[in-house]
């Protein structure tokens, strides 16, 4: 598939899963640094994870069903220099073990990577239960934590090899769904540096994981409508690249933020922040407003939630007009 902006080609051959990218970047720093261990709490292959295992028996560790053990094991290898990646749904990784990684990895500022795969919407059929929406938020609140949330299986690959050789905290959160893989193979990931995709002048478009394939999208909609859209991929949402964000919106004066989470507590909200505190500007929300989810396919929920282009474009519509 071939989109193509005023100012650039994006393409894509493949739709690949942001998980599969984790399970690679995990083997290939494996490789390189034997410092690196993994756990998982009995999902190994849901979380691409079984190539590792094989590779390195003696620096695997499934704990089970028994995610806030496998967060205590974490914490304690670290302090023998390992470099532990733990592996389980985000719903687990956050929300279950919550109080875990508060006390035994951020307080104390150990260097645990916590990865997490089928969050948001994009989790489909098995539900609200699974469908956390609030890591995030809950993650960025955590003084010492850096958030990252990729967009392809390339950038998730790149992110997962960055992040081993970061010192400190880590949440990394990808997803389930199969999505167009068009970000570079060999990209160089640099944590908290944002990525601008598309150059423009009317609007500014930030989005993160998943809905960043979308903003891209909705930018050709809206070239065809008269509208230039400046399209950032945050990749890092703590922490944040301030100056880029402010860089942008100087120059187009309002913007739209696009994310699979809560609007509470998720990108949106940290830029409504830095906003708010150097250069109030309007600004619209494309995320899940105030709401669990529910079982029905990707497509259909994303549609349903209000995070589809569609969506991206009406509110690059509305805010355009509040400049």
């Amino acid at each position: 598939m071939l989109i193509e902006t005023m100012t650039t080609k994006f393409t894509f051959t493949e739709k690949k899963d942001t998980r599969s990218g984790f399970g690679a970047g995990l083997l290939e720093i494996g490789k390189q640094n034997a410092n690196v261990v993994a756990l998982c709490a009995d999902l190994t292959e849901s979380l691409k994870m079984d190539a590792f295992a094989k590779e390195f028996p003696d620096r695997f560790f499934q704990v089970g069903v028994a995610e806030a053990n496998m967060i205590g094991i974490a914490a304690g290898l670290t302090i023998g220099g390992k470099i532990p990646f733990t592996g389980t749904f985000a719903n687990f990784s956050t929300g279950r073990v919550y109080d875990q990684i508060r006390q035994s990895v951020a307080y104390s500022g150990k260097n645990v990577k916590i990865c997490a795969s089928h969050a948001g919407l994009t989790l489909g059929e098995d539900g609200a239960t699974h469908q956390i929406l609030e890591d995030i938020g809950l993650m960025k609140m955590l003084p010492g934590m850096t958030v990252i949330n990729t967009c392809d299986f390339n950038q998730t690959k790149a992110a997962t090899i960055a992040i081993a050789k970061h010192n400190g905290p880590v949440y990394l959160r990808f997803g389930r769904p199969s999505v167009p893989n068009f970000t570079p193979a060999d990209q160089k990931f640099e944590i908290g540096k944002a990525i601008k995709l598309i150059e423009g002048t009317d609007v500014t478009i930030i989005a993160t994981g998943h809905l960043v394939w979308k903003a891209i999208e909705a930018e050709a909609m809206l070239a065809q409508l008269g509208i230039s859209v400046e399209v950032i991929n945050i990749h890092t949402i703590k922490p944040l690249d301030e100056a880029a964000i402010l860089k942008s919106i100087a120059k187009t004066k309002c913007v739209v933020t696009a994310e699979e989470h809560q609007m509470n507590g998720g990108l949106g909200d940290s830029v409504a922040q830095l906003l708010a505190r150097h250069s109030p500007t309007p600004q619209e929300f494309v995320a899940v407003n105030d709401s669990f989810g529910e079982s029905g396919t990707p497509d259909e929920l994303m549609k349903k939630y209000g995070l589809d282009v569609s969506d991206i474009v009406s509110a690059v519509n509305k805010v355009v007009k509040r400049k």
